[in-house]
């Protein structure tokens, strides 16, 4: 059986740095697509960033909030997806979620359903 699981969430002021990973057992990221997703109270979950491999190339989507702030990379050793974060801002407490499919695109890399495997979450909370 397919499991992601999220780590790396906590607590964070203001301008501070975290960095998130996903680790997957009975599933390999290399080639695949591996998304970050988050979602906070009463919003709806907000693809944040992926990390596509077809072939020789990568491909690398952010969303518009955190693009310049946030970095998606993958650790093929490890089977390992980080997020790490930069200069957080209270908006972007949520529940994060990393979510894999065997490809997607950049008309599609953001969307909840082009994803078939998802984790449990882990809470990410930037307060003063």
């Amino acid at each position: 059986r397919v499991q992601l699981v999220e780590s790396g969430g906590g607590s964070v002021q203001p301008g501070g740095s975290l960095r998130l990973s996903c680790t997957a057992s009975e599933y390999t990221f290399d080639g695949k697509c591996v998304g970050w997703f988050r979602q906070a109270p009463g919003k709806e979950r907000e693809g944040v960033a992926a990390i596509s491999r077809s072939g020789h190339a990568t491909y690398y989507y952010y969303s518009d909030s955190v693009k310049g702030r946030f970095t998606i990379s993958q650790h093929n050793a490890t089977n390992t997806v980080y997020l790490h974060m930069d200069d957080l801002k209270p908006e972007d407490t949520a529940i994060y979620y990393c979510a894999a499919t065997s490809a997607c695109f950049s008309l599609n890399w953001y969307m909840s359903a082009t994803y078939i495997h998802w984790g449990q979450g882990t809470q990410v909370t930037v307060s003063a």
